[in-house]
């Protein structure tokens, strides 16, 4: 393989070491592609495999606590519609059979009571008595029980606040309420069956579950409320939280979600008859792959893919760079600028081709060349022709003149102004060689030019300038109104007896941007207004700028294209109307390059 060679501050790297560098990449380009793939289809896979898991887990949980809910309903049942629902509360007491149901049930059952839909305590088990000053109308399960009778109620967990049961510790349940009729002799009414279940018994069924990778199990109500969570303690203390607000709309399946700046896996299960929803959840960053397998089938792949590259590539690089080598020699000898020099033809079919192109276009490049020579220096006798014509001395002359007169009669206010406005003219003249300007600028430029006219011809015509303010700051062409403005003014203006108008407006439309200069002069016919643009040999005038209208739509065309210019519109006593057309370009994002 050949060596880089220096070449004075760069670098010149063989076509040998380029192949050879452009398939190796290429190659590894392919491995990457094929590895990222590869992981991804294992990942999804692994995902996948995860969350059937949950869902099977999920499906064997929430059979447990749908058999726990169901022990507790058909406790229920067997309370309303074996005990109470039977019994005449004005002749017997049903509290031996409640105590018997609870006494069977009681590792579940934490309290069991009947109230009045008045709110009035006529059994309790073990429970004696409802606290003091506890108004259990007032509670929202005791509404919704009595608003919606078909329905089993549960609240969430909470700590036991109604009965009082001559114990010091607390006791957290969740509640289930039933609407049940109670009879009392010959008439019914409402009341509600009230169960305390206790809260350990279900966290107990809850607790013995594990997921793997790191994974947990939490449980909320239809609204969102927990119900359960392995780190209850923590989520009450503001230590942690938990993604209830999304999960409590989720449906049953499993979902993607971020949450906390981590993507997780999550899969739903809803407990019947309850509205309560199970949730899995598994950190993303929990699935390991077998990162080893993974790793030492990698290396062996690379190892044997660029043993092969290596060898491929020493055989197809021998093959092809020594003719191009060849070539590139006589490449190099028409950039030195023997455009005379045989080019090699040899090799493929390709290379062949390249090198008779190649001859073909060093002899079309020693052609253009010629014409290019030859162009650029009728292109810089031109552009130093405008650049001589910028300021007729005779437009100085006449404002020196003017200023002159001005001092001498006292003027002085009236000097200083004319002398202020034909410094800003020279200065925006010059704008240190640049042809590109802000509108602003050839604004303020034809403005003094304006102000300067305007005393020389003592007020002959007065002048209007409109501009937008979105328009200031884009691109103009140097010196492009103040030609126009001169024409107005020496063949509209300079015989009219006075009430002379010239209006100046500029405005946008979208990406175009148009300049309109007007006047109420003498007019042009067709055959003047034509030879304004066509005119072959345009003589400047003695007293003005000495730039022809032709030269500035040349001069435009040149910088911005063909598709732009001037357009002239003229009727003999109606006056004169000329339009610029050029691109809206913001002049901070134009690269201030000479074109012309």
């Amino acid at each position: 393989m050949e060596q880089q060679t220096p070449t004075g501050s760069g670098k010149k790297t063989s076509i040998r070491y380029t192949i050879f560098s452009y398939f190796t990449i290429s190659a590894l380009a392919v491995i990457v592609l094929i590895g990222v793939t590869l992981y991804a289809q294992m990942s999804q896979q692994l995902k996948a495999a995860v969350r059937e898991e949950n869902q099977a887990v999920l499906g064997q949980i929430n059979r447990s606590v749908d058999s726990y809910l169901r022990t507790i309903m058909k406790l229920s049942d067997s309370l309303y519609y074996g005990v109470i629902k039977n019994a005449d509360l004005d002749k017997e007491t049903v509290n031996s059979q409640i105590t018997l149901l609870y006494d069977n049930n009681k590792d579940s059952i934490a309290n069991i009571a009947l109230l009045s839909k008045d709110g009035e305590l006529l059994e309790a088990v073990p429970a004696a008595r409802l606290k003091t000053g506890i108004d259990v109308t007032k509670e929202q399960w005791f509404g919704n029980t009595l608003n919606r009778t078909d329905n089993l109620h549960f609240t969430t967990p909470h700590v036991q606040y109604i009965f009082d049961n001559n114990e010091n510790q607390y006791r957290w349940v969740i509640t289930l309420t039933r609407a049940v009729e109670i009879t009392h002799g010959t008439s019914t009414e409402q009341g509600i069956l009230l169960l305390d279940i206790r809260y350990s018994s279900l966290q107990q069924i809850l607790d013995n579950i594990t997921l793997g990778n790191q994974g947990y199990l939490y449980m909320i109500s239809s609204s969102g409320d927990l119900i359960y969570h392995p780190r209850m303690q923590m989520i009450e203390t503001g230590q942690m939280s938990e993604n209830t607000a999304m999960a409590a709309d989720y449906r049953d399946g499993s979902f993607r979600e971020r949450y906390e700046g981590e993507w997780r896996e999550v899969s739903v299960k809803s407990v019947g008859y309850t509205g309560w929803k199970l949730l899995s959840v598994t950190p993303e960053k929990g699935l390991p792959l077998n990162n080893l397998k993974i790793q030492l089938f990698g290396v062996f792949v690379i190892g044997a893919f660029l043993l092969v590259l290596v060898l491929t590539n020493n055989f197809i690089s021998s093959r092809i760079t020594t003719p191009i080598q060849k070539l590139e020699k006589s490449v190099n000898a028409i950039e030195a600028g023997d455009l005379d020099t045989e080019v090699y033809q040899g090799g493929s079919y390709e290379i062949r081709h390249l090198g008779r192109s190649i001859g073909e276009m060093a002899k079309r490049i020693k052609t253009l060349m010629e014409d290019i020579v030859a162009e650029h220096e009728s292109k810089r006798k031109s552009e130093f022709n405008i650049l001589q014509s910028q300021i007729n001395p005779h437009f100085l002359y006449n404002t020196l003149d003017i200023i002159v007169w001005m001092i001498e009669n006292e003027q002085k206010q009236d000097a200083v102004r004319i002398v202020t406005a034909l410094a800003r003219f020279f200065r925006i003249s010059l704008s240190k060689g640049k042809s590109i300007i802000t509108v602003r600028d050839e604004l303020e430029h034809v403005r003094n030019y304006l102000m300067i006219q305007q005393t020389r011809f003592k007020n002959k015509f007065v002048y209007t300038i409109d501009a937008e303010d979105d328009v200031m700051e884009l691109v103009s062409l140097k010196l492009m109104l103040q030609p126009l403005v001169e024409n107005a003014i020496y063949h509209g203006m300079e015989f009219m007896d006075g009430d002379g108008e010239i209006c100046v407006k500029v405005y946008r439309e979208d990406t175009e941007l148009w300049f309109r200069i007007s006047d109420n002069g003498l007019g042009m016919t067709e055959e003047q207004t034509r030879s304004l643009l066509d005119e072959q040999n345009h003589i400047s005038s003695k007293r003005g700028s000495g730039i022809g209208v032709k030269n500035v739509n040349e001069r435009i065309r040149l910088y911005f294209g063909e598709s732009y210019g001037l357009a002239i519109w003229s009727e003999p006593d109606e006056g004169t109307v000329i339009t610029i057309h050029l691109p809206a370009l913001a002049y901070s994002e134009t690269t201030q390059k000479e074109r012309i």
